[in-house]
Order: structure tokens, then sequence, then C-alpha cells
């Protein structure tokens, strides 16, 4: 089985952007890798292709008429338990666009204007870590007090009560907890759990954490687990 076949079998991938040389260029190369490849033009046909069958990933313009990709990745973290992985597209070179995109539940993002190959690499990059390929079979689930992470269901229970992450994030935290007490830079976390740092805003590390703080900590502020050892990284404490 060739890895282009094996991606291929995790389902298609969703293409949405209003501008036709965009979503053309975009769909030829992730073709030519053996990808699936649905696309839609504007929100409200994203929005219907998304409720009529769920994609692998989605690949989404901020920028789109009658409803914006921002408010997709709202409605898509909103349905409880979906987590299907999202990598924004955005000509805005503003920090807090790409901020509140990654806090609304996005996993990675791409500045137009863009290599197709390089995007053809995060889309690989995700779906291997969102999706388990190439993944340790022979790991066990973790229980540390009030938190409780298992890798083959990748169901995270905190004080008893199941709770809902997105892909990326149990990956980040499943890495944290599988390393106890170590600490790392933001960069080794892109690398170990992103797959790759390079074109990468090291903000992207920061807002997954204060995500993942307000789903398992009891006051987020002032966390137990998730750690910052200011001046170098993140690490957690089992307690």
């Amino acid at each position: 089985m060739t890895l282009n076949q094996t991606f291929s079998e995790y389902g298609d991938i969703l293409v949405v952007d209003d501008e036709a040389s965009v979503v053309e260029v975009v769909a030829l190369y992730l073709k030519r890798e053996g990808f699936t490849v649905r696309v839609a033009r504007d929100g409200r046909s994203a929005l219907s292709a998304i409720h009529e069958q769920v994609p692998a990933l989605v690949v989404l313009d901020l920028m789109l008429p009658e409803v914006d990709g921002l408010e997709i990745v709202r409605r898509l973290r909103d349905d409880a338990g979906s987590d299907v992985p999202v990598i924004m597209l955005t000509a805005r070179r503003q920090e807090t666009d790409r901020i509140y995109g990654l806090e609304l539940g996005a996993d990675d993002y791409v500045t137009k204007p863009f290599s197709p190959a390089e995007l053809v690499s995060r889309v690989k990059a995700v779906l291997r870590r969102t999706r388990g390929i190439g993944g340790d079979k022979g790991e066990r689930p973790l229980q540390y007090h009030d938190l409780s992470i298992d890798p083959k269901t990748r169901i995270v229970t905190v004080r008893g009560e199941s709770i809902d992450l997105t892909a990326t994030e149990f990956n980040l935290l499943w890495f944290m907890v599988s390393h106890p007490r170590q600490v790392f830079k933001r960069d080794q976390l892109l690398e170990n759990v992103w797959g790759f740092s390079e074109y990468v805003d090291p903000s992207t590390v920061t807002v997954h954490i204060r995500r993942l703080r307000e789903k398992i900590e009891v006051d987020p502020s002032d966390p137990t687990h998730l750690l910052t050892v200011w001046g170098v990284g993140y690490k957690f404490d089992p307690g």
C-alpha cells in the first residue's frame, strides 16, 4: 500500500476559497498526492458540504462571502465531538486574526501567498497526527490523579467527566503527559506535535496550551498541570 493510498482512505479534503485560482491550484496539488478533493466557493456552501459528508480535513480561507471562515470554525467546534482538522488560509497578516482562529480551534494556518507544496505538506502532517497514521500502536492509557488519557480511543477524562478536545489539542496533551515534568521549548513542541516548526508562529503553541488549560485545569489562571517555565517553555506536572 502506498502512502497516497493510506491518506486517501481517511476521507476527502474540503477546500474552501472564493478565489478560483487558489481552489484550482490547491485541488491540483492535493489530487497529485492521491487525495480526494471537494471544493466550496463560499461559507454557506462549505457548511452544506460538511453537513452532507464530514471531510477528513478542511482547508479554509478566512475571507469568504455568505459565512466567513472564522464562523465556520466556531460552528465546527461548537458541535460537540467535532474534531475535524482545519488549516486556515488567510491574506490577513495581523497576528490577532491568526490567534483568534487558533483560539476558536483551528489546527494550523498558512498565510497567503503560500507555496502549494508547503500546504500539501501541512495537510499530510495534520492528518498524520490527527488520524494516527504511522503512530505507535503499543501506547497505553495514562492516569494521573484527576486526569486520564487513552491514545487508542482518544478519550480524555478530567475529574470523572469526558471532555471534548480537537485532534491537535489531544496530541499536544498526550505528548506532554507522556513526558511528565520534562520542559519543552515551543519550537520543540511544534516539531514533535505539529511535525514542523519552520514558518509557524510559536504563538500557535501558546494558544493551544491556553485552550487546554481552560478544559483540564480547575483554575486556568492558576494551572497545576500545564505549567509555564518562564523563559524556557512548558511542562506537564502530574501533581
